[in-house]
This record gives C-alpha cells, sequence and structure tokens, in this order.
C-alpha cells in the first residue's frame, strides 16, 4: 500500500514563519511535508516554479538535477539565470545559491551524475519538468515498482500537462481540508428514522452516507458514546440516523460533528495512461476534445522531437502537418482530432512563457504537497491545460518570421506570441498595487515577460508595508535581511536583478482619495492598465472606481488557502469589480457575544474585544481627556450609558492607577474575579439555571448554554496565564517594570484579597430583538447623568496631570513575546471553560483573533499566472468570449473559467444605450446655463437637478432669485462658492451627476456622470 510517508522523526515547524500556510494545512500535515526529500530534473522556467514554491513550503529537501547548458531563450522564464551564465554555466549549478536563498530550513543539493536506480531511492517524490517522454516513462516505471510518488509535467507555449502517480492504494487523509461541520441539535426524534433537526441559524452542509459523532446530549445521552454513525440527510436542517426507538427520549443540548473520512486511491503507470486514455482529469468543462486531442498530441511532439532531434519549428506549417499525421496514428478509431488545436500546439512547441510557468509550476508543486501529506486530493491522474485564447487572431496566416528567434532573452514568448506583441508588451505602462505575495508573483511575471522593459515601458509599484517574517514563507522576492524594510522597494529591486531592463518605480503611499495629489489625473492616463494585488476590499473598490473613471483595464485577484480567483475589467466591455460583490460577513449578536456563547469563536471575539478596551481604549480615552479641551463636551453626544462607561473607565485608570508590578498583579486578579466568576454569578441571578420561559421551555436550552461560575485556583496554569499576561499588559500601560519570573506572580496572586460579590437587580439583554441595556428609562438616564457629574468630580484636571501619558496597545498577533496572543487565548478559554466549550489553542486562537488569511505560495503562482494570461489578452483588445474569469481550488482539486459579464446597458431612449463606462464630457469652463442649454439642446435632456459630490449645485426647486444668479455664474467658480472649498491646483476635472427628463417624451431617464473640465 503507498501511504504518505511515515515521519521518522518530529521535525521543529517555525510557526513564526509558516503562519499563514500552517493555517491552510495544519501543523501534522507540515511535519510529513518537512521529512519530505523531493528531486526536482530539468531546471528551466517551470523546473524553477516548482523548486521555489517546495522550498519556501518546507519540505526536507530538494535536489536539483539538470546538466544543459543555460541558453539565451532560458531567460524567458527562469527568474533564477542571469545573461553571464549563458553559454558557460549548467542549469543546476547556475540557480543553485539563489534557491539556498529561500529557505535557511530546506537543504538544497545538486546532482550531477547519472539518474540511477540507487539515486532516485532516495526521495519520497520524484519530479520530472519538460523532460523527452522516454525518460518519463522509464523513470515512472521505476517510481511505480519502488513506492516512489511521481509527478512528470511539461509545457509547450500555451500548452501544458501534467501527469500523477501515487502508486496503488494511496491514502488521502483528508479529501478537501475543510474543517469538520459542526451544528447545535435542535431535537431528535424518537423513532425508526431517528431525525436530528439542528438549529436554524445553520444550514445542513452534509452529504448521504457522511459520517458523525455526537457530544454533550442530554436525554438520548448514549448517542454520545456511540462510534460515528452514518446519516442520510432529509432537508437543510435534518437528517436521519435510523432507529432510535430503544434510546431515552431527547430533552436538550448537544452537537454533531462531521467526521472526516480517508479515501484510498489507486494510480497506474504512465504507459498504461498514454495506451488506455483512461483516468483523465478535466481542467474546463467548456473545451470538451480538448483533453483526447491533447493526448495524443503531447506525444506526438515528443514522438517529432525523438525523430528530429528537436520539436516542431516555430510557426512552420510542414512541421505541423507532420506532427497532425503522428496524431492520426495514435488517435483511437473514434476520436475527432482538432487540426486546428495541434496546429497551435506545434506552432508552439518551443515557445516559453512564464504565465503557463508559474500555472503549472504551482500546481506541481502542491500535488507534490498532496503526494508527502495525504491532504488534499490528487489530480487523478493526467490533467491538460491550455490558453489558446491569448494566442493572436491571426496565427495561422502571419509570417513564420514573425515567430523567429533573435537571440534574446525573450525568445520564448516571441516563439508563442511573435515579435509585434512582443514589442507591445515592453512598451506597456502598469500600476502593481500591492507588492505581498500576488505582487511578489506579478512583479517576477512582468520581469520576464519583459513588460515595462521597453524604451517607453515602466511599472509602477506600492505598498506602505513593511516585510515581517511571516510574509518570507510566500513573498518570495524577500529575505529575512530585508525584514523591516518596505515591500515595494526591496521587491523593485529584487526584480531588477532578475531583468536588469525592468523600468520599476516603487511607492510606498496607500492608494484612496487622500493621495490623489500623487496618483493624479496625469498618473493614470499615463497607464495603460493596472493590476490589484491588494488585501482589503476598500482598496479595490477604490482602485476600481479610478479605472472606470480612467477608462482603464483592471487586473483582480485573491487567494484563499488552496483557494484562488481572478477578474479582468475591460473598458466598454465587462462589468466593473464593484458592479457584484458577496454579501457582508455575518457577525455575532451582541447578546451571544456578552452573555450567551455557543462556540469558540464567540468566546475568541470577546477576548479579542476585552483586550481591545482594557489596554487600548482605556489609554485612549485617558489620553484624550488630558489633552483634548473639548472631549468631556463630546461625550455629551453620547447615550448616557456610554458616557457612564467612558467616565468610569477614565477615573479607573487615572485614580487607580498602578504604582509597582504587584498592583498590576492584583489588577489582574481580581479581573479574573470580575470576568469569570461575578458576572456569571450576576447571570444565573438573573436567569437560574432551572428557570423556564412563559412558554414552559428551559431558558438554558438550544443554542443558550448554562454557565457555571469559575473559582480561581492559583495552581491552574489557565488562570496563572490570564493573570501573568494581563499583569504584564497592564504594566506597559504605565511603564512599569514587568516581572519574569512567574513563581513569584503566583505567590502574589495568591495573597491578592478578593471581595465578596453579591448580584444586583439588573437588566440583561437576551435576544437581540430586546432594547440594549443602554437604552434605558429617562428615571435611569437622570440617574446615570448624576453618577457621571460624580465621577468628572473626582478626576484630576488636565491641568495637573500636564505630560502625563498612558501607553495605548495595538494589538500585534505575529509578536509571540508581547502577551497579546497569550491575554487572548486564556481570556477566551477561561470564557469557554464557564459555558462549557471546548478551549482552542494558541495557534487557533490566533487565527481567529488576528483574522489570519490561509496563504499559500503555490496558489499564489498560480493566480498570478491567469492573471497574466488576461493581460496578455487585454494587450490584444481581445473579444468578450475570449476572456475568462477564473474560479479554482488546488485542494480539491478544481478550475472554473468563466466569460466575465458584460457590463450592463442602460436604455435612454430608443438607440440610445449606455454603460458604467460612459459619461458626457464637457471641455471648457461654461456658465450654468450654457451647461443647462447644451444638455437641452444637444442631447436633448432637461436637467432638473445638478451636483457634484455633497454639493447641490442647481435644483428646480431653487428659489428665484438664486437661481438667477447662479445660472450666470461659472460653473467651477458656482461648485467653490457653494462647497466652500477651492478647487484643487492639480486637477483639471469635476465629476458631474444630473438628474433629467428626455425633452421628447417628458420622462425622467438615468444618464451617466458628466466629467466637466474647468480647466486646460
Amino acid at each position: 500500500m503507498s501511504k504518505p510517508m511515515e515521519v521518522e522523526q518530529e521535525p521543529k515547524i517555525d510557526d513564526a514563519l509558516y503562519s499563514r500556510q500552517l493555517y491552510a494545512l495544519s501543523h501534522e500535515t507540515m511535519k510529513k511535508i518537512t521529512s519530505t526529500s523531493v528531486l526536482v530534473v530539468g531546471l528551466q522556467g517551470l523546473g524553477i516554479e516548482i523548486v521555489k514554491d517546495l522550498s519556501l513550503a518546507g519540505v526536507k529537501s530538494v535536489t536539483l538535477y539538470d546538466k544543459e547548458i543555460v541558453e539565451i531563450k532560458d531567460l524567458s522564464s527562469q527568474f533564477y539565470f542571469s545573461p553571464e551564465q549563458v553559454g558557460k554555466v549548467g542549469r543546476a549549478e547556475a540557480c543553485f545559491q539563489k534557491v539556498v536563498d529561500l529557505n535557511s530550513y530546506v537543504r538544497i543539493d545538486v546532482h550531477n551524475d547519472e539518474l540511477n536506480d540507487e539515486f532516485l531511492k532516495k526521495f519520497n517524490v520524484v519530479v520530472l519538468a519538460n523532460q523527452p517522454l522516454a525518460l518519463q516513462l522509464k523513470v515512472n516505471e521505476f517510481c511505480h515498482s519502488n513506492k516512489i510518488h511521481f509527478i512528470s509535467v511539461e509545457t509547450r507555449g500555451v500548452f501544458g500537462q501534467l501527469f500523477n502517480d501515487f502508486g496503488e492504494q494511496f491514502t488521502i487523509t483528508d479529501t478537501n481540508g475543510e474543517n469538520p461541520n459542526s451544528y447545535m441539535i435542535s431535537s431528535i426524534s424518537q423513532d425508526k428514522e431517528g431525525i436530528v433537526t439542528v438549529v436554524e441559524e445553520q444550514k445542513l452542509q452534509l452529504l448521504d452516507g457522511d459520517l458523525v459523532t455526537f457530544k454533550e446530549v442530554n436525554g438520548m445521552s448514549a448517542l454520545n458514546d456511540l462510534p460515528p454513525q452514518k446519516i442520510k440527510t432529509i432537508s437543510p436542517l435534518t437528517f436521519s440516523i435510523g432507529d432510535t426507538t430503544n434510546l431515552p427520549q431527547y430533552t436538550s443540548g448537544g452537537y454533531v460533528t462531521e467526521v472526516k473520512q480517508s479515501k484510498i486511491v489507486d494510480f497506474k503507470p504512465l504507459k498504461n495512461i498514454l495506451e488506455s486514455g483512461e483516468n483523465i482529469f478535466i481542467t474546463d468543462d467548456f473545451k470538451f476534445t480538448q483533453p483526447s486531442n491533447l493526448l495524443v498530441g503531447f506525444q506526438a511532439i515528443h514522438k517529432f522531437a525523438e525523430t528530429n532531434k528537436h520539436f516542431p519549428r516555430p510557426h512552420n506549417k510542414d512541421d505541423a502537418k507532420a506532427v497532425i499525421e503522428i496524431a492520426k496514428s495514435l488517435k483511437k478509431a473514434d476520436d475527432e482530432l482538432d487540426e486546428k488545436m495541434l496546429t497551435q500546439l506545434s506552432f508552439g512547441a518551443q515557445g516559453d512563457i512564464v504565465p503557463m510557468q508559474a500555472i503549472l509550476g504551482g500546481i506541481t508543486a502542491q500535488e507534490v504537497l498532496k503526494a508527502c501529506s495525504g491532504k488534499f486530493t490528487p489530480i487523478h491522474q493526467i490533467a491538460f491545460f491550455d490558453s489558446v485564447e491569448c494566442l493572436p487572431e491571426d496565427l495561422e496566416s502571419l509570417p513564420e518570421e514573425e515567430f523567429q528567434p533573435i537571440g534574446s532573452r525573450y525568445d520564448g514568448q516571441i516563439i508563442t506570441f511573435g515579435k509585434t506583441l512582443q514589442t507591445k508588451i515592453e512598451n506597456l505602462n502598469y500600476f502593481l498595487v500591492g507588492a505581498g505575495a500576488i505582487g511578489c508573483e506579478m512583479l517576477k511575471n512582468f520581469a520576464m515577460m519583459g513588460l515595462g522593459a521597453g524604451p517607453k515601458g515602466l511599472v509602477h509599484v506600492t505598498d506602505m508595508d513593511t516585510i515581517e517574517k511571516s510574509n518570507l514563507n510566500r513573498q518570495f522576492l524577500f529575505r529575512s535581511s530585508d525584514i523591516q524594510q518596505l515591500k515595494s522597494q526591496t521587491a523593485a529591486n529584487a526584480v531588477r536583478v532578475m531583468n536588469p531592463a525592468l523600468n520599476v518605480k516603487a511607492y510606498s503611499l496607500r492608494v484612496g482619495p487622500d493621495t490623489e495629489t500623487h496618483y493624479n489625473e496625469e498618473f493614470f492616463n499615463s497607464l495603460d492598465g493596472v493590476c490589484n494585488a491588494l488585501d482589503n476590499v476598500e482598496a479595490r473598490l477604490y482602485m476600481d472606481s479610478q479605472c472606470v473613471y480612467y477608462g482603464k483595464p483592471l487586473l483582480e485577484s485573491g487567494t484563499l488557502g488552496t483557494k484562488g480567483n481572478t477578474q479582468v475589467v475591460v473598458p466598454h466591455l465587462t462589468e466593473s469589480y464593484s458592479s457584484s460583490r458577496d454579501p457582508p460577513e455575518k457577525g455575532i449578536p451582541v447578546c451571544t457575544l456578552h452573555n450567551f456563547p455557543n462556540a469558540i469563536e464567540h468566546t475568541i471575539q470577546w477576548a479579542r474585544d476585552t483586550f481591545e478596551g482594557l489596554f487600548k481604549n482605556s489609554a485612549d480615552n485617558v489620553n484624550s481627556y488630558l489633552t483634548n479641551p473639548s472631549f468631556v463636551q463630546s461625550l455629551s453626544t453620547q447615550n448616557p450609558f456610554v458616557r457612564l462607561e467612558t467616565l468610569s473607565s477614565i477615573k479607573s485608570s487615572l485614580i487607580d492607577r498602578p504604582l509597582d508590578f504587584n498592583q498590576c498583579i492584583a489588577w489582574a486578579r481580581l479581573k479574573f474575579e470580575e470576568y469569570f466568576n461575578n458576572t456569571i454569578e450576576q447571570l444565573l441571578y438573573n436567569f437560574p439555571k432551572d428557570m423556564v420561559t412563559t412558554t414552559g421551555t428551559p431558558f438554558w436550552s438550544g443554542p443558550k448554554r448554562a454557565p457555571t461560575p469559575l473559582k480561581f485556583n492559583v495552581d491552574n496554569p489557565l488562570h496563572l496565564d490570564f493573570v501573568v499576561a494581563a499583569a504584564n499588559l497592564r504594566a506597559f500601560n504605565y511603564g512599569i517594570k514587568a516581572e519574569t519570573n512567574i513563581d513569584v506572580i503566583q505567590k502574589q496572586a495568591a495573597n491578592v484579597i478578593v471581595p465578596d460579590f453579591t448580584p444586583k437587580k439588573v437588566k440583561i439583554q437576551t435576544s437581540e430583538n430586546e432594547p440594549a441595556p443602554s437604552a434605558n428609562t429617562q428615571q435611569g438616564g437622570d440617574a446615570e447623568d448624576d453618577q457621571c457629574d460624580t465621577i468628572l468630580s473626582q478626576l484630576p484636571q488636565p491641568s495637573e496631570m500636564a505630560g502625563y501619558k498612558i501607553n495605548s496597545i495595538q494589538f500585534e498577533k505575529d509578536d509571540d513575546s508581547n502577551h497579546h496572543i497569550d491575554f487572548v487565548t486564556a481570556t477566551s478559554n477561561l470564557r469557554a471553560t464557564n459555558y462549557a466549550i471546548t478551549p482552542a489553542d494558541k495557534h487557533k486562537t490566533k487565527g481567529i483573533a488576528g483574522k489570519i488569511i490561509p496563504a499559500l505560495v503555490t496558489t499564489t503562482a498560480v493566480v498570478a499566472g491567469f492573471v497574466c494570461i488576461e493581460l496578455i489578452k487585454v494587450i490584444q483588445n481581445k473579444a468578450l468570449e475570449k476572456y475568462k474569469s477564473t474560479f479554482m481550488n488546488l485542494g480539491i482539486p478544481f478550475f472554473g473559467f468563466v466569460e466575465p459579464i458584460a457590463a450592463p446597458k442602460n436604455k435612454i431612449r430608443e438607440g440610445w444605450t449606455w454603460t458604467l463606462w460612459d459619461r458626457f464630457d464637457v471641455d471648457g469652463d461654461i456658465t450654468l446655463k450654457e451647461f443647462l442649454d447644451l444638455f437641452k439642446n444637444k442631447h436633448g435632456l432637461d436637467i432638473s437637478m445638478l451636483s457634484c459630490k455633497v454639493t447641490l449645485l442647481y435644483a428646480l426647486f431653487t428659489d428665484k432669485k438664486a437661481k438667477e444668479e447662479r445660472l450666470k455664474m461659472k460653473i467651477s467658480k458656482l461648485y467653490e462658492t457653494l462647497s466652500k472649498k477651492p478647487l484643487p491646483e492639480d486637477k483639471k476635472y469635476l465629476l458631474l451627476e444630473i438628474c433629467c427628463n428626455d425633452t421628447e417624451t417628458d420622462d425622467d431617464v438615468d444618464v451617466p456622470s458628466v466629467r466637466y473640465k474647468y480647466r486646460n
């Protein structure tokens, strides 16, 4: 049986380096990966992409094998070769040191002897990149017989092929990598079907035959002890588990959790797959004939190469005909040959383009990780990819000379697309927004493509962030020596080394309204397009609006673990990024968060909010009170409850401020009592455990879990963790030297005198439909106002504490020494203990509290490759049906390619429609009357309202005198007068919005905005 390899010795995982990868893979998977030795044969662009991704992913070792001498054409996609190495150095030796520098935890070797059997036995996975078919067959036969996982992959121009052989009985331990689904139980029937109903807040994502386990079920408690049960789904909220008539009646509570099932798959040798044509993995559901044609097509070009000692010549029709004849001899009798596709394959068989290397290389690296870990579902077994849509439309009619190599580093791209398109690429001006993971990959691709390397070309890149250790795992342009340096400048410097001809300018200014003096009209008008490599929606929406305004193409993409997507936005053709958006993320109800948590996510969010309140907001409020004379006055606009809470916090922070660390320990110990005992005692005083509602059902049922107060135990590690973290953070607030001796803290905490707690009569919100406690009666509001006045009279005057400041703490998840995650973890788990919720370890807590996005270098590389494929189409002004938005999941695996949505058309009148890309252009500063007359006479539109941003410039209901004055004013002056803002010196345009009627029908009509040029 072929299994993911056993771990002989548990390797140490650097959580800080692999942080984002760990959230996609898990520690257990990483242990297997870091024990894996990989051989990569072939080190042109495809091979180095695989090596780069595996090194960053953290395998145990990568051995490089390629004795061929570096050629100039290799530089089309091999980003670790230099022109000085051409004709002098072997490929493996040429890139060795730069690969070594990628990850100090990964051993890199070069092999210069033969690929004999004894040597191959040293490896867990063997990868062949762009190797002869005869070698693929030979090495695969040996690997299959010796239980060595084998992958062969190749790219030929815009075509690619990948083959997996992980042996017989390969075990997939986790088919999709998703967390097991867990649901809160509402009821379980006592009958033959045994129907389980879950609470309405959750919809089942289980399938017939899935296995589940039960826990915390009351009444029918025997379910808690049963092994995993097979289910049958009934509805989005119900499923059956079989006969429950012999079990006690269900009363309340309980969770049902999916049990992940392993899967065993058989792989066959390459020879068998080529002969039978079975086990073909479909990559594009809309390309029906692609797999069968490329199965014989790739064999045909290899047979041609064996006979002629070279692959088909670029764009040579005689060679293409020969390839087609070979393919005819290989195909099955009932298969139809697509001679156009085979011609395209032959024409570009010597082609080498970095987008395809990024796509196939990233996918291959992910397949290696699957082979060594069993995590995710492998491609079974052979897959074909193509991007023929980006080839020139008149490919076959173009002269052969157009595609001949010229002794340039871009020859691989010239062979594929021609010299004319290469010249266009080199002279493009592009704006790359973001130099993180996707940004690094895009810059590498730009450098290899020569984008911006021509006399008129330029790449602008901006990123305001600096480099952190966790970036090094997937942002491959950075090294540990670059930590704390600007990402944009460091990345620009790195790609200049890859291609010294690249013209690149780096900025550290964020994109947004506040930087429009820098990224101004002149800047955007100079661009050919924009590529987003952003990690937040706000910036994406802003760049989208700028691209629409200036009529520029936008390349958009994103990743989440093994998932990725791309979107191309083309002026006057497609909808924009903001035309369709995901629904906002559903938040946790306040009453659930404060009083009725039922999941670890609830307690982590509560702990995160508590951190902000204690160590940041309190300090900020004190500092504002001491330095802002109008701060107290501004509080009067808040409701009494919020005002009282803020002033109480200031009082506690100023009057009760600690003088030494012992007082910080005492404060932390009292906070423990307040949060985990007193608050719970109060809640149970209001709602006793045996309380029933007016309908007769237990109050503590369904999603409401009855809590239990905690009694402080200084010997309990979790209790002490809270005190240590809280005391240290409190000390930092006040600039007090911390105590590192845990024994001292433990002893001091045990001696703190804790006052007895007596519950009070207070109202507690039990659902979102009830008014919050802050929505008090007038009498309650008056009482709180009185309390506020009392606190204000007790506070020291700001003048008495001139220069005093409390250190506000900004939450930082990636510093393990600052006690931030320690506090959140301890606080969350203590609250989880209150409510009998399974606690979370520090790693999981950090991911949820820090809102960490799982990230893999493999997914990033693939996404960047697909983006560049669309970029090549944009340059050629392709028709809508040629573009593709990509949706993929390397883990399942899944690839979906869909045509972008066309820009919706809005009708003004018969024969006149417009899209979001259209606008009226008015050139020259004219009066309001002239503006109104222009639209009436030229467009047949009677304007009833005119505005600019939030300023209303004209409306029919404006009084007569004001209207007459405004009609005489030039619009630029009118805007300055009414907005009370001067027009920016660096801008030439105003964007005006109009409401109007069609003069022909007198109907209200929607029309585009007006770009009004007031300055030449």
